[in-house]
């Protein structure tokens, strides 16, 4: 038997499909002006409220309650608004709209969190990509985009593929949290990412040789960067490239911040992180930062290293050998050096940390290049 409540309940959910669906569709434009701050909170809120009133036939309570779920909608995400305020929660992934796993304290597992439905998800992920300003047409159907605007705490870095792409009929949506206010060296010690004496060695090693960080998933590579280079001193100019809006700063006066732009359908102008570095070693830099090397990008990281700029980058890797090889390959993409001559080049890199499981796992210093042996030699330091 169905009571009056669950009735109610399920007539406002159906009004905040109604809603989002009118607004996604045929009033984009107030969203965007909301999120470019040309009208107001209130000023959207008012127009939403006459809209309700004008559309979505309830009774004035519930059209009352209908507006503050429409408001925890447009200014959070949704039913998924209480994983991103977790602290404990670093990554979610919806599988399906009845299928959300999240990675928490870093142990994977299914949420109690669900949309009602296909619909409901469906839509979400369309208001989610228009809130971003993200296309996912077939043509666009692997997108990549983030926010770090709608949440105090973090910054949203989202992964969307669409069903062109996907073998299920819906969407897939990955979303990584990245934390606004990253833990410095001194936390990080605290945290058991490494002991007193290590951090005072990359700190030094950091201001004065080039530093490659390298490690897979979610081993702590963009965490130690962003402390790391918060020790930089606030004479030295920085900048850094990267394609999602990971690294930030807290405290730093001189730091500039680049991300690359892919091309869509709409639009053929792309900078990639390749772009980025060419116009970094023309900006009057000291310090030369890319978030993760990918591609082309490595070998003008090279270059920077080798014309004087200190430089820093992450790359994911299985060992600290493999990442040295790894960037001489993506250096490779571009490059008409040969392999030797870039591995020659790589000496300029003269720290590479190895992290595993959130914590510094090795340290190697690069002693030179061995012309004889054709080879870069390392001492280990941990």
């Amino acid at each position: 038997m169905v009571t009056s409540k669950q009735s109610d309940t399920g007539e406002i959910e159906e009004g905040l499909k109604t809603i989002v669906g009118d607004y996604v569709s045929q009033k984009q434009a107030r969203l965007l002006a909301l999120k470019k701050g040309n009208i107001t909170r209130q000023e959207f809120l008012r127009e939403a409220g006459e809209h309700i009133k004008k559309y979505i036939p309830l009774s004035e309570e519930m059209q009352k309650e209908l507006l503050e779920r429409f408001e925890e909608y447009v200014f959070g995400y949704s039913r998924l608004s209480v994983l991103i305020d977790d602290p404990e929660v670093s990554d979610i992934r919806v599988v399906s709209h009845d299928c959300i796993r999240i990675k928490k304290k870093g142990r994977r597992m299914l949420s109690e969190v669900a949309f009602s439905d296909d619909r409901e998800y469906r839509q979400f992920v369309d208001y989610v990509a228009m809130k971003n300003q993200a296309n996912i047409s077939n043509l666009n159907a692997i997108q990549r985009f983030t926010d770090s605007e709608s949440h105090p705490d973090y910054i949203l870095r989202f992964t969307v593929s669409m069903p062109l792409v996907n073998a299920y009929a819906q969407p897939y949506l990955c979303i990584r949290k990245v934390p606004k206010k990253f833990p410095l060296i001194s936390e990080l010690v605290d945290q058991g990412m490494m002991k007193k004496e290590v951090a005072e060695f990359l700190v030094e090693r950091f201001r004065n040789d080039s530093m490659l960080i390298c490690g897979g998933n979610s081993s702590g590579k963009t965490t130690l960067l962003n402390a790391l280079k918060e020790t930089l001193p606030n004479d030295v100019a920085i900048l850094v490239a990267q394609q999602a809006d990971e690294l930030t700063t807290r405290f730093h006066p001189d730091m500039m911040f680049m991300h690359s732009l892919p091309g869509n359908s709409e639009s053929q102008v792309t900078y990639d992180l390749k772009n980025i570095s060419i116009a970094g070693l023309t900006m009057d830099v000291d310090y030369f930062i890319i978030g993760e090397v990918k591609g082309e990008e490595a070998l003008y990281l090279l270059n920077a290293a080798c014309t004087g700029q200190t430089c820093a980058a992450t790359i994911h890797s299985t060992s600290a050998e493999r990442a040295v090889d790894k960037l001489v390959d993506y250096a490779m993409y571009e490059s008409r050096y040969g392999r030797n001559e870039l591995m020659r080049m790589m000496d300029c890199f003269k720290t590479i940390v190895f992290m595993k499981d959130y914590k510094v796992a090795n340290i190697y210093y690069c002693r030179g290049w061995n012309e004889e042996r054709k080879e870069l030699e390392y001492d280990k330091v941990l």
